[in-house]
């Protein structure tokens, strides 16, 4: 059976806050728990005003408070962001706090421009090239490595399950060097993933970790009563996507009826193009297209993504698919 997971970007609406959006992060988290899904996972994204996740660590921790046995991850840590010894200390304090149950999910994409470049202090190009040998370094960080210079504390002997996130080759190569898990971005970059998926499974070497390749997607999921409905609470997200993509980022705004059919053709292509890999509307056809994704891909795992204005809709979002899991 193919594990089920939830994404989320703890999205800011028009009329939130901050506290408010990592106050449903949490609820969310603890829906997603009950409910039977695996992990729950949260992406680093910085000066986005409609994503409250900039600070992973510190959101994870919050998180966990509210939740028991869900495993809790970061979908990603942008590497190129900051420092590996730091990044373990942060994990390995996750991990003491809520033992066995913390992901970490790596990417080398910086998810900054220029300005936050230089508000981070990096030299993004340079540390986007060194990422291979930050990962590695990571990730003997972790294990305590008796031939580091220096130990971290929190974070050797942490048991952080590690994974390889990408929407590319590269990331699908390196993953499959390092007999890491390879997760797929398909929620917003579809366009490499049978390739990517390919790439991994065919030059996947085995480590102490893991014995096979294991792959996980990420997709847009919504499940309503109608398909309507469905439509009408991811427009949301559709929204954001479109205003991102045109360079005007904003908080998450309220669903509009109707918005795909209202958009201009070259918004409608960029959009269809970008939400290929989804499962949108009842239930049956979100359980059809779940299904569909499964055989395309052979994934062991789908990590759902996608942002409500109403947090209670994508909790009876995720009521709707926990429901069909054993048929997927």
């Amino acid at each position: 059976m193919t594990l089920l997971s939830v994404l989320d970007f703890a999205s800011i609406t028009e009329d939130g806050s901050v506290a408010k959006s990592l106050d449903h992060s949490a609820a969310l988290a603890k829906k997603a728990e009950d409910a039977g899904f695996h992990r729950f996972w949260m992406a680093e994204h910085h000066a986005m005003p409609g994503i409250a996740s900039a600070a992973v660590s510190v959101c994870l921790a919050h998180v966990g408070q509210a939740t028991s046995t869900i495993r809790l991850g970061a979908g990603g840590i942008m590497l190129p962001n900051h420092n590996p010894f730091v990044i373990a200390e942060q994990f390995g304090t996750l991990d003491a706090i809520h033992p066995g149950r913390i992901d970490l999910g790596l990417g080398r994409a910086p998810g900054a421009d220029g300005r936050i470049a230089r508000a981070l202090r990096k030299d993004l190009h340079r540390s986007a090239e060194a990422f291979p040998q930050d990962v590695v370094e990571l990730r003997a960080l972790f294990e305590g490595d008796p031939q580091l210079p220096l130990q971290a504390t929190p974070g050797a002997g942490a048991r952080i399950e590690m994974w390889m996130l990408g929407s590319s080759l590269f990331g699908a190569q390196l993953a499959a060097i390092l007999g890491l898990p390879y997760a797929f971005a398909a929620h917003f970059a579809p366009a490499a993933l049978d390739e990517a998926l390919a790439t991994y499974r065919e030059r996947f070497e085995p480590s102490e970790t893991l014995d096979r390749p294991r792959v996980m997607v990420a997709v847009n999921a919504y499940a309503a009563d109608t398909r309507e409905d469905a439509f009408y609470h991811a427009s949301s997200m559709d929204q954001s996507f479109v205003a991102l993509r045109t360079g005007n980022p904003g908080r998450l705004p309220k669903p509009v009826r109707g918005y795909r059919d209202d958009l201009p053709a070259q918004a409608q292509t960029m959009l269809q193009a970008t939400r290929s890999v989804s499962a949108i509307g009842t239930p049956d056809d979100v359980r059809q297209s779940l299904q569909s994704i499964i055989q395309r891909t052979g994934a062991d795992e789908l990590m759902l993504s996608g942002s409500t204005y109403d947090p209670l809709a994508r909790h009876r979002s995720l009521d709707i698919i926990a429901g069909m899991a054993g048929d997927l």
